[in-house]
């Protein structure tokens, strides 16, 4: 069972109204910027409330019917536009962080994303592709119930962007795990998508 989502909210001019069903695979919210993608994340992730509606994942209710689970009890395992690695942890430290008792899964991770040779490095000498895959890492480690990627795959080159994209279809194949994936780009969309949702 994968993301059960009835949420409206109104951000200044935008009214985000999104109603979706999804199983288990990669869901992606695909369209132009500044149309909701990333606040409907927020919602799900529960940093921000919506007016209204319901969210459910894997049958367990996260906001709506009377509850409103706070971000740190949904489990979410995040992935954010920019990387957002502690400059002052080497690579293997900041993969550790916020593990939760899955530690001995740490070479599993880093084999299924090609990690493993950059575990000693500072961030600040990995590329831009490196520190993707690195922050999707983390995200894997924290146990997440599921999955929030938004735009993964921005501002790297094409080279980088297909080691990214190979990747995120590991994680999608192999972890069976809810993934929300926000993109504005058909080609990512179509790739990476089980469905795609136009908004």
């Amino acid at each position: 069972m994968g993301f059960e989502i009835d949420v409206e909210r109104r951000l200044g001019e935008t009214e985000i109204a999104l109603r979706l069903s999804a199983g288990d695979g990669a869901t992606v919210l695909f369209g132009p910027s500044g149309v909701g993608k990333t606040s409907v994340l927020n919602m799900v992730a529960g940093l921000l409330r919506p007016d209204r509606g319901r969210i459910s994942v894997g049958g367990t209710t996260l906001f709506g019917d009377g509850v409103d689970l706070p971000a740190e009890r949904r489990r979410a395992g995040y992935v954010f536009q920019e990387p957002r690695l502690f400059p002052h942890l080497r690579v293997r430290a900041n993969l550790l962080y916020g593990a939760r008792g899955d530690a001995d899964r740490l070479a599993e991770v880093a084999e299924t994303l090609d990690i493993a040779h950059l575990l000693d490095r500072w961030p600040r000498h990995l590329s831009g592709g490196e520190a993707r895959r690195v922050a999707i890492g983390r995200a894997l480690l924290s146990s997440p119930r599921f999955l929030l990627l938004d735009e993964p795959l921005s501002s790297l080159d094409r080279a980088r962007r297909e080691e990214a994209m190979r990747a995120i279809e590991r994680v999608r194949d192999e972890t069976r795990l809810p993934m929300l994936v926000v993109t504005h780009d058909p080609e990512e969309a179509e790739r990476l998508g089980t469905r795609v949702v136009r908004m």
